[in-house]
Formats: structure tokens, C-alpha cells, sequence
């Protein structure tokens, strides 16, 4: 039953069809292969997995980051991180990552925050001089902190199978999201450096005030979100709801960028991204049905651990493993997948499940921009109009030291830990 399954899902994937799909339909093989379990199973797994109130954040934080994308918060966004960080070599690509960084406290998805961030930023570069490649890549690799920094997409599914806390997950996130951030950030410099990128004329206290005021209700957004959420005021579900009212208020009463006709884009936009992650998340509960009725978490693990009961060498081990995977496997379905063969490993060694989801997330969203299948890539390519192949000789500065985070993030278990320590919330 193991083979066909693993057999099937590889053939799918050779032969293209989407993952969601190639999911489904090797775990449909398998079950029929084996003759002893009704297929009536996969619908009543598919519709489990779908049905829980945790889940219903996703939705919401989508709609909350599309009322945020058309309402004008975005660019209020950006012009107030240009007033901050534009006067610095290369500044438009810090403004970039600094926008990202406060978008993807907002919508909690790294697609979301490219597109919002990006369609505004990779012209505004190209303008500027930027070669196409390199504003690309800053803009790509900077959208995988949406899903770093709370709230979080991947850090809600990931509390859901373990039983984390989601709110200490959130917190966690904060400082490994700011750690890559600034690395991001350093990269760029170095290379805008090189290239002879300059930034503005330094902005004026009066300048950047101006700017914070028209951003002030974008910047309050994530404010009343974590803190509703660590206050114990609402769940993160609650809190996307809450993020939602938020960004339609602001966006059409306030800011009045947001009318009646753009909601339909919006609420599209909104019910295909929660169709494609919910689809992804109800087949992979059945992969991870079968892989669990056939002990292949067990087997993994003692596989692994008869390699060695260093924990340092494991978790090196499982870092491969999932850059590995994320270069071709859609984010929440790899963490749905792996979570519960991981899991044993990392009990048994004594690492922290929080510790182990932040380092989880901050892996598979480096796949979000590695070559071939890196989603980040190509939204990014499509705003710019470059291929993938003009991109990839750009991107791998920014994945390098994305790695080296992710070692840092490993090895030094705190950096995840220590906050949701101080504020009680683990």
C-alpha cells in the first residue's frame, strides 16, 4: 500500500498534475490497492480535515490582506517605509523588505504580499534603475516573510496538527520574521553597493511623520490583531474576523480607495486562494491517514535515528529534507505531510515543537523562491515580465543567506523560544 502510494503520487508529479490533485488521487490508488479499506474513508478524512474552527482563520486572513491590497494600505505602506530606510544604498529594495515586513503582519501569506507589495515596488525599482532580475528577486524573497511574520497561514495549519499553541507560534515568529528581514536587507545593500544603486535624499522629520500619519491606520492593523490575540481578547480566528471589519472600514469609509465594484475581485480573489489551500489541506489528511495506518512516521524515524541520536546531525538532516522538498512541493501540503513523520523524530530528541515549527516554516518558505517551482518566483516574474530563468542567477544571494538564518534558527532554539517564554503564552 506504501509503494502505490508513493509510486502514484511520483507519477503525478512527472506528469504535472497539480499537487492538490496528484495528492488525492494517490491516496484513492493506494486505498483501492489495499482492498480492505472503503473508499467512502477519503471523503469522510477530506471533510474532518476541513471542519475546524482554527482553519477558518485562513479565509479571513486572505480576505483581510485583499481589502488591504485594493484599499490603498499597501502604498501607505510603502511610502512610509521610503521615508524610514529609501535614503540608504539600494534603498528601494529596503523599502521593499520593510514593506513586506509590515504587509505580512496584515494578510499572513507570502503570495499575497509579493503581489501587494510587488506591483507597486519592481516598477518603482525598474524606474529607478534596478535591473529587472534584482528587484525581483529582493521582492520575491521579501514576500516569504508574510508567512514568518504573525499572523501566519502555515503557523495556524502547523498549530492545528500539533497542538501548539497558534498564539505562541505567533509570537515566535517575530523575531526569526525580523532576523530574515534584516538579513534580506544586508544582501541587498551589498549588492546595490556594487551595483551603484543610491537611494533618495534623506526625508525630513516633518517627511516622515507625514507619511506615519497616513499609515497609522495600516500600522494599527497587526497592532489590534497580536494584541487582541496575547490579551486573550479574541482567538487568531476571532482576530482574522476582526482583520476583515478592520480593512473594510478603513479602506471604504476612511482611506476611500475601496468601492462596491471592487469586491467582487476582492471576494474572488479571497474563495480561489481558500479553495486551493483548503483542497491541499483536506487530500494531504488522507496521505497523512494512510502514512500513519502504515507506521511510516515510526519507521522514519527509527530510520533516522539508527543514523545517529545527535540531535545536532538530526536536525541538519531534516533541514536538507525540507529545502529539499520545498523546492517542489506546495508549502502547507509538505507541512501537513511531514508534520506527522518529523514529529517522532523531534520529541525524541528533545527538540521543542514550537521551536521545530518556526524552523519548519522558515524552511518550506524558502522554497516559495527556489527554482524550479517556487511560487514567490513567479508572481514576481509575471509583474516584471522576465522569465524564471532571468530571475535565477539573482535570487540565490538572498536563498543563501535565508539558509544561514535557517542554521541560526536551528541551532539557537531561543531566538523561536524566548519571547512566547516572557509573555507566558508556552
Amino acid at each position: 500500500m506504501t509503494a502505490v502510494l508513493f509510486a502514484s503520487l511520483f507519477l503525478f508529479f512527472v506528469i504535472n498534475v497539480p499537487i492538490a490533485i496528484a495528492i488525492g488521487l494517490a491516496s484513492v490508488a493506494a486505498i483501492l490497492f489495499s482492498g480492505s479499506i472503503p473508499p467512502i474513508v477519503v471523503v469522510q478524512k477530506m471533510f474532518t480535515a476541513a471542519d475546524s474552527f482554527p482553519l477558518m482563520a485562513v479565509p479571513f486572513f486572505i480576505l483581510a490582506g485583499s481589502l488591504m491590497e485594493f484599499g490603498g494600505i499597501s502604498r501607505r505602506l510603502v511610502e512610509f517605509a521610503n521615508s524610514i530606510v529609501g535614503r540608504f544604498s539600494g534603498g528601494l529594495a529596503f523599502v521593499a523588505i520593510m514593506a513586506s515586513m509590515f504587509f505580512g503582519a496584515i494578510s499572513g501569506a507570502a503570495v499575497a504580499t509579493v503581489a501587494a507589495i510587488g506591483t507597486i515596488l519592481i516598477p518603482a525599482m525598474v524606474r529607478r534603475g534596478y535591473d529587472k532580475p534584482f528587484a525581483t528577486a529582493v521582492q520575491a524573497t521579501a514576500g516569504t516573510l508574510g508567512v514568518m511574520i504573525p499572523p501566519s497561514i502555515p503557523m495556524i495549519i502547523y498549530g492545528v496538527l500539533t497542538g501548539v499553541s497558534i498564539g505562541a507560534l505567533f509570537m515566535g515568529g517575530i523575531l526569526p520574521g525580523i532576523l530574515v528581514g534584516l538579513s534580506l536587507m544586508f544582501v541587498a545593500w551589498l549588492i546595490s553597493r556594487k551595483k551603484g544603486y543610491r537611494g533618495d535624499e534623506k526625508s525630513s522629520l516633518n517627511r516622515i511623520w507625514q507619511t506615519f500619519k497616513q499609515a497609522i491606520l495600516a500600522l494599527m492593523m497587526p497592532v489590534i490583531i497580536l494584541g487582541g490575540i496575547y490579551g486573550g481578547v479574541f482567538t487568531p480566528t476571532e482576530a482574522a474576523v476582526v482583520a476583515v471589519v478592520y480593512g473594510f472600514v478603513v479602506g471604504f469609509f476612511i482611506y476611500r480607495e475601496l468601492n462596491l465594484s471592487q469586491l467582487k475581485d476582492i471576494l474572488v480573489t479571497t474563495v480561489v486562494g481558500t479553495s486551493m489551500i483548503m483542497f491541499i489541506i483536506a487530500t494531504s489528511s488522507v496521505f497523512s491517514w494512510i502514512l500513519t495506518a502504515e507506521q511510516i512516521p515510526q519507521v522514519v524515524a527509527n530510520a533516522i535515528l539508527s543514523i545517529s541520536k545527535n540531535p545536532i546531525i538530526i536536525l541538519a538532516l531534516i533541514n536538507l529534507l525540507l529545502l529539499f522538498l520545498g523546492t517542489f512541493m506546495e508549502t502547507v501540503a509538505a507541512i501537513i505531510i511531514l508534520v506527522p513523520v518529523l514529529l517522532p523524530v523531534i520529541t525524541q530528541i528533545g527538540v521543542d515543537p514550537l521551536h521545530f515549527g518556526i524552523v519548519l516554516v522558515v524552511n518550506l518558505a524558502i522554497g516559495m523562491v527556489t527554482p524550479p517551482l517556487g511560487v514567490c518566483l513567479f508572481i514576481g516574474c509575471s509583474i516584471a515580465d522576465i522569465t524564471l530563468e532571468d530571475i535565477t542567477r539573482a535570487v540565490w544571494p538572498f536563498i543563501l543567506i535565508m539558509i544561514a538564518d535557517v542554521l541560526l534558527l536551528t541551532y539557537l532554539p531561543w531566538i523561536s523560544t524566548i519571547l512566547p517564554r516572557l509573555t507566558g503564552l508556552y
